[in-house]
C-alpha cells in the first residue's frame, strides 16, 4: 500500500509534497494509517484532533493518544475540545451535523492563523460507498451519486482509492497502534448501520464490489464533466451578464429540450433546485419573483433577470460643502468650471446657488419625482423609470444624487431642470460620474 499511496500521491496531489498541511486525526484507524504514511514519505504536515467530550475518559484518552503521537512523529499538534451538547441544544441539530460543524470551523482558523492551506482527512474507499447508499436512499442526482471528491480547493483525501481492508492490513503489518470508538459499531445511526449490515452484504453478492463500485464512480465523475462543459456551454450562450444581473431570455430557455432537466442543471449553482418553479415563471407576469439562499429570479417583460441577493440597509450618503470627490457608494467628482464644455450622460453642470447642503446619494422611495432635464413639469421617479424600461432590479440599483427632497441627478442617466445652468449663474458646479 506504501508505494501505491506514493504514486497516488505523486500523480494527484503534488500540493502536499510542496506546502505544509493540515492532517485530521482523530486517532482511530484510518487517520492513523494515514498519519504513518505521510510521515514514511517525509511530508511536512501539522496534526488536529478535536475532543468533543462525548465519552467521558475516553474522549480524553483519545486527546492524549494523539498528543503522544504528534510527539513521535516531532509533529505540531493542534488540540481543542467543545461543548457538543450545549451546541446541538443551542442550534437545534444533530449529532453528526454538530460534530461536522464544530470541527470544520475549527479547522479553518487553524488554517487562516498559520497561513495553511490545505486540509487532509482520511476518507476512503469504503466511506465513499457508504455516502453513495445514503445519498442514494434520500434521493439525489448525479453529484450525489459521485461521491466525496478526492480534491477541493482546500481539502485532500488521499485515500479515497484504498479500501478499508487495505488500511487495516497496513496497520498490522507496521504494528501500528490507534483507539476504537465504540458507538462507532452501534448501529442506531444510518451510517453505521451501512457499514456493518448493508455493505458486508453488498461485498458477498461479488468478491470485487468495491472495486466494480469504484469503477462506477470514475464513470459516473467523467460524464458528470461532460454533463458540466455542455451546460455551461449553454450557460455562458444565454446568461447575458449586465453589471451584477444575468439577464436570460425566455425563449431561449423554451427551445431547450427536455426542459425541466436543462432548467435545473442551469440554475442549480445560483441554489434553484425546484425546476417546474422557474418553468412556471416563463408565463408570469412581470415581477414575479423567486428565491434560493443565495439569488433570485426575477421575471421582466420576456426575460429572467439573476441576481445575487445582498443585504443592505438603507443606505443615505451625505456630502459635505466643498467636497471635491467620492467613491462611495458611487464615483463622483465636483469641481467649479467655468463653463459648460462637456454633454453626456456622465457628467451635468448645476447652479451652485440652488444647491442645499449637505447634498445625499441615495435610492429611490415612493413619491419620488423629478423635473427631467429639457422638459416641462415633474414626472414620477416611478414613471420615468416605466418609460426608460428599467427592470426592478436597475431601479434597486440606479443611485440618486439629491438636494434636501429633491433630486439633482438620477445619476449617468438624467438631470433635474431645476437645477441648471442660466445666464444667471454665478457659480457653476460641474459633477461627473466615473
Amino acid at each position: 500500500m506504501l508505494e501505491e499511496f506514493k504514486k497516488h500521491i505523486a500523480a494527484k496531489f503534488s500540493n502536499l509534497k510542496e506546502h505544509e498541511f493540515l492532517l485530521a486525526c482523530s486517532g482511530g484507524l484510518d487517520s492513523i494509517v494515514l498519519a504513518h504514511l505521510c510521515h514514511v514519505l517525509g511530508l511536512n504536515y501539522s496534526i488536529a484532533h478535536c475532543n468533543f467530550k462525548l465519552r467521558g475518559k475516553e474522549s480524553d484518552a483519545d486527546e492524549e493518544f494523539v498528543r503522544i503521537l504528534a510527539d513521535k512523529y516531532a509533529k505540531k499538534a493542534y488540540v481543542t475540545s467543545f461543548k457538543t451538547t450545549d451546541y446541538i441544544t443551542e442550534n437545534k441539530v444533530s449529532l453528526q451535523v454538530a460534530a461536522r460543524e464544530l470541527r470544520y470551523d475549527w479547522f479553518v482558523q487553524i488554517m487562516q492563523e498559520n497561513d495553511i492551506k490545505t486540509l487532509v482527512t482520511a476518507h476512503h474507499a469504503d466511506d465513499n460507498l457508504e455516502t453513495f447508499i445514503i445519498n442514494l436512499s434520500r434521493g439525489t442526482g448525479i453529484e450525489g451519486l459521485t461521491g466525496i471528491p478526492e480534491k477541493t480547493n482546500s481539502i485532500s483525501r488521499p485515500l479515497l482509492p484504498f479500501s478499508r481492508s487495505e488500511i487495516l492490513n497496513y496497520a498490522k503489518k507496521h504494528k501500528l497502534d490507534w483507539r476504537e470508538d465504540q458507538s462507532n459499531l452501534e448501529t442506531k445511526y444510518l451510517r453505521n448501520k451501512i457499514r456493518h449490515k448493508i455493505v458486508p452484504e453488498l461485498k458477498e453478492l461479488h468478491p470485487t464490489f468495491l472495486a466494480n463500485f469504484i469503477n462506477t464512480q470514475n464513470y459516473l465523475s467523467q460524464t458528470s464533466v461532460l454533463l458540466d462543459g455542455i451546460i455551461n456551454t449553454i450557460r455562458n450562450t444565454i446568461f447575458k451578464s449586465n453589471s451584477n444581473v444575468f439577464i436570460i431570455e425566455t425563449s431561449a430557455l423554451k427551445k431547450l429540450e427536455p426542459l425541466e432537466p436543462y432548467i435545473y442543471q442551469l440554475f442549480k449553482p445560483y441554489g434553484f433546485s425546484d425546476a417546474d418553479a422557474i418553468i412556471e415563471l416563463f408565463s408570469s407576469l412581470s415581477g414575479k419573483e423567486i428565491y434560493s439562499a443565495t439569488h433570485r429570479l426575477l421575471k421582466d417583460r420576456n426575460s429572467l433577470l439573476l441576481q445575487e441577493i445582498k443585504i443592505t440597509e438603507d443606505e443615505n450618503y451625505l456630502i459635505s460643502k466643498g467636497t471635491k470627490q467620492i467613491s462611495i457608494p458611487i464615483s463622483l467628482k465636483f469641481s467649479v468650471v467655468e463653463s459648460i464644455t462637456q454633454t453626456n450622460t456622465s457628467i451635468i453642470y448645476v447652479d451652485a446657488d440652488l444647491l442645499m447642503f449637505p447634498l445625499s446619494v441615495r435610492k429611490w422611495k415612493t413619491g419620488d419625482y423629478i423635473h427631467p432635464f429639457g422638459m416641462k413639469g415633474a414626472k414620477k421617479l416611478s414613471k420615468f423609470y416605466k418609460d426608460e424600461k428599467y427592470s426592478l432590479i436597475d431601479k434597486e440599483n440606479q443611485w440618486l444624487l439629491c438636494s434636501e427632497d429633491k433630486i439633482v441627478w438620477i445619476i449617468g442617466k438624467r438631470a433635474d431642470e431645476r437645477f441648471k445652468v442660466t445666464e444667471n449663474t454665478k457659480k457653476i458646479i460641474a459633477i461627473k460620474h466615473e
